[in-house]
């Protein structure tokens, strides 16, 4: 029997991934789509005010998936501190998550999904290993789309029609000079420039981070850190301190080495 075709924006709280959404709905209808998102739980409370006023907007809800656990938990259930290289809270909290929604919607209510996601071509590797990705998992392959490559000819601004057109405020992270807005600036896969924003404008939240780094060390009596240098580990405490040492501008003018997440912009 023929599954009918549903079509799932990969909602992450992001301008691009709102405005995929909003083609998405105008092209296919409300009641063929569906706004899904992978909640780790570390995410900025804007991010969600941001997604709720896009999702009331195009008039739909918004599918949650939560496994219920902190990347901080996974990193301790793995007993492995998630780094720029191998990041299993991304694995368990998103990934995983999105695999057994795509298995429901196929085995519970006969639905074949397809997926909807908000990256340009300035990022068309992602777009190749995601499309490798779904083509091998769940047990069938899944299609996926991105319409900021296929569909427009032209670079969307996405932010300039969703705050301008739509009247949403984009979510304050982008305002504060953040290059994406991950669980609320604690990226594990954030580098060095994203560190140094992060101290710069949350420091507090900085220190939290340092703190679960330096108490996973002590737990596990292992020399790890999310941040590596010369193939090495180099924590968020010695981090810190050379900041504070040399000033924060000579590291916020690098570029971003940020790696994004498999599910999310």
């Amino acid at each position: 029997m023929k599954r009918k075709p549903v079509h799932v924006a990969m909602y992450s709280g992001g301008a691009s991934s709102a405005y995929v959404a909003y083609h998405m709905v105008q092209t296919y209808g409300r009641e063929n789509s569906l706004l899904f998102f992978t909640n780790t739980l570390w995410e900025h409370e804007d991010n969600y005010r941001f997604m709720h006023e896009v999702a009331d907007y195009l008039g739909m809800e918004i599918t949650y998936r939560t496994d219920g656990r902190t990347p901080e938990q996974v990193f301790y259930d793995y007993k492995f501190m998630g780094n720029s290289r191998l990041a299993k809270c991304s694995e368990e909290l998103k990934v995983r998550q999105t695999i057994i929604f795509l298995e429901e919607l196929r085995d519970e209510h006969g639905l074949e999904p397809i997926l909807y996601f908000g990256i340009g071509r300035h990022e068309q590797h992602r777009a190749e290993n995601l499309k490798e990705f779904y083509a091998h998992r769940p047990l069938e392959s899944v299609e996926t789309r991105f319409p900021l490559i296929s569909t427009f000819r032209e670079e969307i601004d996405a932010k300039r029609i969703i705050e301008e057109d739509w009247g949403i405020k984009l979510p304050i992270m982008y305002e504060l000079g953040f290059s994406h807005a991950n669980c609320g600036g604690r990226c594990v896969r954030g580098g060095f420039q994203h560190y140094a924003q992060l101290y710069r404008t949350w420091p507090e939240t900085y220190r939290e981070q340092e703190e679960m780094e330096e108490q996973f060390r002590e737990h596990f009596d292992k020399n790890v850190s999310i941040l590596k240098r010369n193939g090495g580990p180099f924590t968020l405490r010695e981090y810190r301190k050379e900041l504070e040492q040399n000033g924060l501008q000579r590291y916020l003018s690098v570029e971003d080495d940020t790696v994004p997440c498999v599910c999310t912009l």
